[in-house]
């Protein structure tokens, strides 16, 4: 927890308990983003944390922000999607509980100016929700259809009702162009379409107006070279802290698991450390090089790499039942790696 906490408050000056469980593994950063559009009515719903570890760490975070000298102040969290509709954290609405997840905590003499802007940011309403139909639909207010329609309070709205038929569809996929066209709008709205495979609606475009995607057209034609090379250096940016933070995070297991092969260490620690695989050491807690999530990392290799564990999966026994059957091997494995009496990793 302190180390999710942590990277949080490095990385946006505040820190919130959704930043913790997002950092923690319990929530993923598009899940968040549906609940705070109003796509899912509760936060509980999506937290991979039953309701005791939930209550810990929410008492762990707030003495963690106090003996680090941190102030607290409500995040601010109180519209999602077109209705404005208050967000939910938890299943049963306590209003003490509600009060303790909004919680956000900034460093203290944060000066004025940087706590105004997090104060607005916090504040800030989510997106306007348009989405992409995969089923026959009919307008609540006029009874027609089409392409595209928004929720209203007694249910689907067309365009034309809900008053964004002036808009334009700018698709996904030129981030710049999508960044100045919704600066430039008055109005947006972002389009998602639910996704039967993925089980989730996923991001197609954005509806802007008109004029604003004309000038932003044109802003993004007249400095396309000065763009082309930032991402490049961008990009060796991002692959030179890819490179540092793998290297660390294989020293770290050679340091806790000293015969672990030298080869071994750099392959896990290069799978682990994968950018945008949502996997342990994309975490803040792996980029913190915390222990538990060195360990974690080493134990899904061996899991994967050094027991039948796929091949019981391939044969259909149930997940809980294949791990307690390969979980002496992998014991035996981070044994001899540790050189210490074989541990369970249960």
């Amino acid at each position: 927890m302190a180390a999710a906490a942590a990277q949080a408050l490095a990385e946006q000056r505040c820190v919130t308990p959704v930043d913790v469980c997002a950092g923690l593994g319990w929530v993923h950063d598009r899940n968040v983003a549906a609940w705070r559009q109003g796509r899912i009515g509760c936060l509980e719903d999506i937290l991979q944390a039953g309701p005791a570890r939930l209550a810990a760490m929410l008492d762990c975070l707030a003495r963690w922000a106090s003996a680090n000298g941190l102030e607290t102040g409500e995040a601010g969290d109180a519209a999602a999607g077109p209705a404005g509709r208050p967000l939910r954290f938890t299943t049963g609405g306590d209003p003490a509980a509600e009060q303790a997840w909004r919680a956000r905590w900034v460093p203290a003499g944060l000066p004025a100016a940087e706590r105004e802007r997090l104060a607005e940011q916090a504040g800030k309403p989510a997106d306007l929700l348009v989405i992409q139909p995969v089923q026959d639909w009919a307008c609540t207010d006029c009874g027609g259809t089409g392409d595209l329609l928004t929720i209203g309070a007694a249910g689907p709205l067309c365009l034309d009702c809900a008053d964004l038929d002036h808009l334009v569809f700018l698709p996904a996929g030129d981030a710049a162009l999508t960044r100045r066209a919704r600066k430039g709008s008055g109005l947006s709205a972002v389009v998602v379409r639910w996704s039967r495979a993925r089980r989730r609606y996923e991001r197609q475009g954005v509806l802007v107006e008109e004029a604003a995607l004309t000038q932003a057209e044109q802003q993004c034609l007249a400095d396309a070279d000065a763009r082309m090379r930032r991402r490049d250096r961008d990009r060796d940016r991002r692959a030179a802290q890819d490179v540092a933070l793998q290297a660390q995070f294989a020293a770290e297991i050679a340091r806790l698991y000293p015969g672990c092969p030298a080869g071994r260490a750099e392959a896990i620690a290069r799978h682990a450390g994968v950018r945008g695989s949502g996997r342990v050491g994309r975490s803040a807690a792996g980029r913190a090089l915390d222990e538990r999530a060195i360990n974690g990392a080493v134990v899904a290799s061996v899991r994967h790499e050094d027991t039948g564990y796929d091949a019981l999966l391939m044969s259909g026994v149930p997940r809980d039942a294949a791990r307690d059957r390969i979980r002496p091997a992998i014991d035996r494995v981070l044994a001899a790696w540790s050189g210490a009496p074989p541990r369970s990793t249960a």
